[in-house]
């Protein structure tokens, strides 16, 4: 967390924000809502880890980014009178707005509110955001970049609002009413839209020590870093539940070989099959679940002893 923080830092932590929601809710609600689409008896624990307030915060209606687009086109709206109305809206109102003391504010850096992340309390300086705002590339020049002869630099600048409205052929939006934190907005939901048409794998970067040298381990700085992505509850899920889920024809054809005499030559049902082989592997009761179209297990290692 940086000493100051102005408007770009607030795009980039609302992108954090909802990468980490994303994470969340495939490894928290998604991992447990299987079990109970598979019938498997299975307490749901809430890990306190939803990060919705916080966002509507930030994008929904009357948040941060609401008010400062409404202030931009106020003829006499400052960075001031846009403070006024953000501790006028959330301030005592909202669990993750702040208003900072007089007292916390006689340093060098001035912080003028504060919004609560996952990652922690951050605190924002106002100083200059309606004109960052207000900044977009005009239209005209975005769609003559659009159309330079390279293709890199006229892919670079081929904005969804300029390709949409040339293929309409209707009336176009001007591009100087979208403001920057619009823009920001719906590329960070373009972004999620992609994510959510794939399978996700994640992988953690832990920043090692605040110094950039290499094999430093600041003990402190990484344990905050696994608590605040969400890592410890991860292995908390693991450790409680059934991570490894084979459909039951696939667990049969994979791990015959380990007990080949257990299943009976013929047809069988997938799930009778694979019952009588996690019999044959002498696999625990609190090892494995049952469920309605898969097995799941503690841990494949564990079929590694029944070899």
């Amino acid at each position: 967390i940086f000493d100051f923080n102005s408007f770009e830092q607030l795009c980039i932590n609302l992108t954090n924000e909802k990468i980490q929601q994303f994470f969340n809710h495939h490894m928290f609600t998604l991992e447990q809502e299987e079990y109970r689409k598979e019938g498997i008896k299975w307490d749901f624990i809430d890990f306190g880890l939803d990060l919705e307030p916080t966002i509507e915060l930030i994008e929904r209606n009357m948040g941060v980014f609401a008010v400062m687009d409404e202030e931009c086109i106020m003829p006499k709206a400052t960075d001031q009178t846009f403070l006024s109305k953000l501790h006028g809206i959330h301030s005592g109102k909202h669990p993750k707005y702040l208003q900072p003391s007089a007292k916390s504010n006689l340093g060098v850096i001035q912080v003028h509110f504060q919004i609560v992340h996952y990652a922690g309390c951050v605190g924002y300086n106002v100083d200059g955001w309606l004109d960052k705002n207000k900044d977009p590339l005009n239209e005209n020049v975005v769609e003559l970049f659009v159309k330079s002869k390279e293709p890199i630099f006229s892919k670079l600048f081929e904005a969804p609002e300029v390709v949409s409205s040339a293929r309409s052929g209707g009336r176009k939006k001007g591009a100087s009413f979208q403001t920057v934190a619009m823009m920001h907005k719906s590329a960070v939901e373009h972004l999620l839209v992609t994510l959510r048409s794939t399978t996700p794998h994640f992988i953690r970067c832990i920043l090692p020590n605040m110094k950039k040298k290499s094999g430093v381990i600041e003990a402190g700085l990484v344990l905050e870093q696994l608590k605040c992505n969400g890592v410890l509850e991860g292995i908390r899920i693991v450790r409680k539940g059934f991570p490894n889920r084979l459909m039951y024809q696939e667990f049969v054809q994979r791990y015959t070989i380990l007990a080949p005499k257990a299943i009976p030559p013929g047809f069988m049902d997938g799930m009778k099959a694979t019952q009588l082989l996690v019999e044959a592997l002498n696999l625990e009761e609190n090892e494995y679940r049952m469920g309605h179209s898969k097995v799941c297990l503690v841990a494949v290692m564990s079929l590694q002893g029944k070899t």
